[in-house]
């Protein structure tokens, strides 16, 4: 028998690898009717692309994906993590240099947090290092302002309800302390919206400024704030083996 012709991949999985959308936000643009193929509107998100096939999305085409690619930003505070803001706000994209490729981020930090977030051109591996399941440590440093209770913060390894929402095991530590005000390094892997926050306020803690220092192997080090520097590919092939092992088991 013949060999049966290669799928290809999905179209969903096709826009995100090219940087077009989330994985998410491309079956959105296919259930409304926005992407096609060879010339032919997209009925499903698990429709397959191969070789020489033209996608496009609100009429334009969209380019075949890039080689993966990742990038290291020291977000500042005072920007959102979204492509768009109703109330126009500034965003952390608007900021990037020009001649960087559309990327989505690994998650998101908050308007008023700063620190390392990771850029990448591949929204389907966005997906994948933002799974919880990655085991993936998100180090912060936070500063504080309250009476810091040692062991209240070690109480927080074995998780904490906050106003309903169950948090998993958080590793948190006293680093300084001058009269009212505490620097902590906090280390969790779920990475829920706010989590730092809400879980120190739920000690009594007010988060007077919180930088995220780490994201996996991936580390904030001296990276200039407002700076991007792509993460080298050998680097990046010898760190997300265990991401992929995780995603294919």
């Amino acid at each position: 028998m013949p060999d049966a012709p290669p799928r290809g991949e999905r179209v969903a999985k096709f826009l995100a690898r090219a940087g077009t959308a989330s994985r998410r936000d491309a079956e959105r643009l296919v259930a409304e009717g926005r992407v096609k193929l060879n010339g032919t509107a997209v009925a499903h998100p698990a429709t397959f692309v191969t070789a020489g096939d033209i996608v496009q999305v609100n009429g334009i085409v969209v380019d075949a994906p890039d080689r993966t690619r990742l990038w290291r930003y020291h977000k500042p505070d005072g920007l959102l993590t979204t492509h768009r803001d109703p109330q126009d706000r500034p965003t952390v994209f608007q900021r990037l240099p020009e001649a960087l490729p559309r990327v989505v981020s690994v998650g998101r930090l908050d308007l008023n947090s700063e620190g390392l977030l990771l850029l990448t051109n591949d929204g389907s591996l966005a997906r994948r290092l933002e799974l919880p399941e990655n085991g993936w440590l998100r180090r912060y440093r936070a500063r504080v302002h309250g009476d810091v209770d040692e062991t209240a913060l070690a109480a927080l390894r074995r998780g904490v309800m906050v106003a309903g929402v169950r948090y998993g095991a958080i590793e948190a530590g006293l680093d300084s302390r001058k009269g009212g005000n505490a620097w902590l390094t906090v280390a969790l892997r779920e990475g829920r919206n706010r989590e730092v926050r809400r879980v120190l306020a739920h000690l009594g803690l007010q988060v007077t400024r919180l930088i995220r220092i780490a994201y996996g192997p991936f580390q904030l080090g001296k990276l200039a704030r407002g700076a991007v520097e792509e993460v080298p590919a050998k680097v990046l092939r010898e760190q997300l083996p265990q991401a992929e092992r995780k995603r294919d088991a």
